[in-house]
């Protein structure tokens, strides 16, 4: 089972450009249009979006590219 996130959790996630970490500002359980593109979501398998803790890139991902950082959010 995917890990399940909450806002404020600090997570991390592999990007092109190696690895990559912010908060999670928003949940998603259905499905929405981000930057153009359809992203599948639900309930079951809902998908996240993240402010990088570097810059101020936005990204949405599913719980099963995510990991937790720490447990302070």
């Amino acid at each position: 089972m995917t890990q399940r996130f909450t806002i404020g959790d600090h997570v991390g996630w592999n990007s092109e450009a190696g690895q990559v970490s912010g908060r999670i500002i928003a949940v998603h359980t259905a499905d929405f249009d981000y930057k153009g593109h359809t992203h599948r979501a639900s309930v079951s398998d809902p998908q996240y979006e993240i402010a990088s803790d570097k810059t101020d890139h936005i990204a949405a991902h599913k719980g099963s590219a995510l990991h937790l950082i720490d447990g302070d959010g």
